[in-house]
């Protein structure tokens, strides 16, 4: 039997860039196939030209054998490819039905599509109201949506991007049951994802990429998540250092009853929330997007405030009413979920980004006047010590990979020593070596005194980077507690919104 799908030599370049250098692995019918690199590496140029959205400079595709040139998503889908993507393309004022039919490459009556949708939806489990308008669905729900769109064309091979991102632990498992059963009919389905631990649950093969080039097909079962992660580097891995007979200090950050306002529709806001991180202490905060991170972290910065001073106390002065300015020279730092146009400014060069954080704090500005010198040494300190990879201080910061600023923007809020450190998403888009050196340096900070708080949709992060954690949902924060005392399911329980411990327990037990 051919194969469903084989790539052959697969070459694409882009200014300055070889994307995929001389690609070839193939996809058996019924398999689950994992396509691993890090951010860079190769893997979204790949199945881009495999969907037809863009086309390979040189090599070959076959599908079921034959050569093939799929020139565009829709001749992809005619061929019986389909495509999930990481970021759903969904239109909120509109019903699941409504937002199916218009992913369909032809007109359906609307009652039939809805008679197709729900057998669809009764054979995989994929429970959904056709009805629903998307505004009021979950994360979770919403995915379904784009997973249905994707089985009404009957594939033979579905693309999943990062499926489980946004997606508590039991929705995960109810995709991989989805998938499971797909493949078992003769789908083939390949598979990306940073998180390792679900590819050795899901897959039967992995290709790994690095660079733009393939450097190994395993088999992720015999694997484990440390050597394919260092396949995927090039090379090894360290391990968190934490110093011996570690103790909290003092109250540095408290948090008392903070409430926000919403700012949109659609905004979630805070509501109630109370927490305290001590001196030494790495506070965690799960949850899945879109459940108040971004207000509570606004709230925390200064970038917004509302009418309660003692709400929020640093170092024991109350600070609920202070601006960003004022917070960051009483000591604390904040990096933002979104790096472009929040954390650091893209027409900006990294020292003047630099300046916008760090003035107050290590003497940038004199009686109005920059002190570029300071600036640029610095920057320079940051981009030696986090690794980045930059031409130096006077690159623009829109100049570096999403992973580079990353390193730059979590380096220079770090290195600035704050008594106070909030940071959202701490390693998002960098690969595995560069995510344990921004780890490791967290600990570092936190063992020299200061307070920090890590919200993070990563569960595997928080686990291993944080002392004591907490889960966000609708605004609402759970209790907090040692992390070793969270189970995988009551965490997932808690981020899709069961907040008394008697019933997250009940739960878990049942």
């Amino acid at each position: 039997m051919p194969h469903r799908l084989e790539l052959t030599g697969i070459t694409k370049r882009f200014p300055g860039v070889l994307a995929n250098d001389n690609v070839s692995f193939a996809v058996r019918p019924g398999e689950i196939h994992a396509l691993l690199g890090e951010n860079g590496a190769g893997k979204s140029t790949l199945v881009k030209m495999i969907y037809g959205i863009m086309q390979p400079d040189a090599g070959e595709i076959r599908w079921n054998g034959e050569v093939v040139t799929v020139p565009n998503p829709k001749a992809a889908r005619r061929l019986g490819i389909g495509m999930v993507f990481q970021h759903f393309s969904l239109f909120e004022a509109l019903t699941v039905l409504e937002n199916i039919a218009l992913g369909m490459d032809s007109k359906i009556p609307a009652r039939e599509l809805e008679g197709r949708i729900r057998d669809v939806m009764q054979t995989y489990g994929l429970l959904l109201d056709p009805h629903r308008t998307v505004a009021t669905l979950s994360v979770g729900e919403r995915q379904r949506i784009e997973i249905v769109r994707a089985l009404l064309l009957n594939p033979k091979l579905l693309i999943m991007d990062e499926p489980t991102s946004v997606l508590t632990p039991q929705e995960v498992e109810q995709l991989f049951a989805v998938l499971r059963q797909l493949a078992a009919e003769g789908c083939s389905i390949l598979y990306i994802s940073h998180k390792l631990h679900e590819i050795k649950a899901l897959c039967d093969t992995a290709t790994i990429l690095r660079g733009g080039r393939l450097v190994d097909t395993c088999d992720p079962k015999v694997e484990t998540s440390r050597s394919m992660a260092e396949k995927m580097i090039g090379a090894g891995l360290k391990d968190i250092v934490r110093g011996e007979g570690r103790s909290f200090g003092a109250p540095k950050l408290v948090v008392s009853r903070l409430s926000t306002v919403g700012d949109g529709h659609f905004d979630v806001p805070v509501r109630d929330v109370s927490f305290t991180v001590r001196a030494g202490e790495i506070f965690g905060i799960a949850g899945v997007a879109g459940n108040g991170q971004n207000a509570l972290l606004d709230a925390l910065s200064g970038e917004i405030h509302g009418d309660d001073r003692e709400a929020i106390s640093l170092d024991g002065q109350a600070v609920g009413l202070m601006n960003t300015t004022e917070r960051r020279r009483r000591g604390m730092c904040a990096v933002p979920e979104e790096r472009n146009g929040h954390a650091a400014v893209g027409e900006f060069t990294l020292s003047d980004n630099s300046v916008l954080t760090a003035r107050d704090r290590l003497g940038m500005v004199m009686m109005g006047l920059i002190n570029s010198g300071a600036a640029k040494t610095y920057t320079g300190k940051v981009i030696a010590d986090f690794a980045v990879k930059a031409l130096g201080p006077g690159s623009t910061a829109g100049s570096l990979s999403g992973g580079n600023l990353q390193k730059y923007i979590m380096g220079r809020e770090i290195l600035q020593k704050p008594s106070v450190l909030v940071v959202s998403q701490p390693t998002w888009g960098v690969d595995a070596g560069a995510a344990a050196a921004i780890h490791q340096a967290l600990v570092d900070l936190a063992a020299a005194g200061s307070a920090i708080v890590v919200i993070s949709q990563d569960l595997d992060e928080l686990r291993a980077l944080c002392d004591t954690l907490a889960v966000i949902n609708m605004g609402r924060l759970s209790e907090a507690r040692p992390v070793g005392d969270f189970s995988i399911e009551e965490i997932g329980l808690l981020m899709g919104g069961v907040h008394g411990q008697g019933e997250v327990r009940d739960a878990v037990t049942a």
